[in-house]
């Protein structure tokens, strides 16, 4: 009995590590179709279509990426300053909401609950939303601009809220409020770090929107220097389409710029730096997939 157990655990597992390995590849095939394609010339990617070896090898998509690689490391510095402190801020300000949101002697909590919750629904449309960024608070052309609205996000608030209400006992803030800590001292330094699994998965959402925005930009930023590298490279995307359809159009015979490479090495060049980061998060990634889960 012992030895069939055995055997059957093992063909068990056999089993379930080559589905997962089979699944893993499925996901890694569409990056490396990316990598590939932005390594491929653009005529054998237009008569051949996209493979997992470069048919005809070219880097001429990063050569035109970097063609100015000092605006483009200006476009990086900027996106890196904005995920940065649009991540560290937001967060803070989603945990700091939850926490009060989730406090049970916090008589209007489940007023404020509505209030975040009732604009998720309803909102005041994108001309008085763009009226107030650029008239009265008069963010044009500044990064701030770029930070502020996305600073708090209302799903995140809910998922944090459920985080906090199911895994922090109340018992521990009340403990430490008889030690005499204040409720500013209490989050900071005993619901943080306790949230950790949360912190770092909501960040990591947080920083993606950062990181992937171009729409903002595109509303309020007009000065090239803040170009972040989104908005930066959906510029050279549309002067490669304008350049290629206006040739087009005068019949002049001219070499076409590598516009479909070119989209597959702009994806490299802006998910590289969220590739290599993501596994330093994945640890409290996976513990904060179950945040808000019921409890058997």
């Amino acid at each position: 009995m012992e030895n069939k157990w055995t055997l059957e655990k093992v063909a068990f597992n056999t089993i379930g590590y080559l589905l997962i390995t089979s699944f893993a590849a499925l996901c890694i095939i569409p990056f490396l179709l990316i990598l590939s394609g932005s390594l491929t010339d653009e005529k054998s990617i237009l008569r051949d279509g996209y493979t997992l070896i470069p048919s005809t090898f070219s880097v001429s998509s990063y050569e035109f990426i970097f063609k100015q690689p000092a605006q483009i490391l200006k476009s990086y510095g900027i996106t890196i300053i904005v995920t940065l402190v649009g991540t560290i801020v937001g967060l803070f300000l989603t945990a700091m909401t939850a926490y009060v949101l989730q406090r049970k002697d916090f008589r209007f909590r489940n007023a404020f609950a509505f209030y975040f919750f009732f604009t998720t629904l309803f909102s005041g449309g994108l001309v008085p939303w763009y009226v107030l960024i650029v008239t009265y608070l008069d963010l044009k052309n500044s990064l701030l601009a770029i930070i502020m609205p996305m600073l708090l996000n209302v799903f995140y608030i809910i998922i944090m809220r459920s985080f906090m209400s199911s895994t922090i006992p109340d018992a521990i803030s009340e403990s430490a409020k008889i030690d005499g800590a204040g409720d500013f001292r209490i989050f900071v330094s005993i619901i943080l770090p306790l949230s950790k699994p949360a912190l770092a998965t909501i960040g990591l959402f947080i920083a993606l929107n950062y990181w992937n925005d171009w729409y903002h930009a595109l509303l309020f930023i007009e000065t090239r220097d803040l170009y972040p590298l989104q908005y930066f490279l959906y510029n050279i995307l549309n002067s490669i389409s304008f350049a290629n359809s206006a040739a087009a159009q005068a019949g002049v015979a001219v070499v076409a710029m590598p516009k479909e490479s070119f989209k597959l090495a702009m994806t490299v060049v802006a998910t590289g730096p969220i590739i290599l980061l993501y596994p330093f998060v994945q640890k409290y990634f996976v513990k904060g997939i179950t945040v808000g889960a019921v409890k058997g």
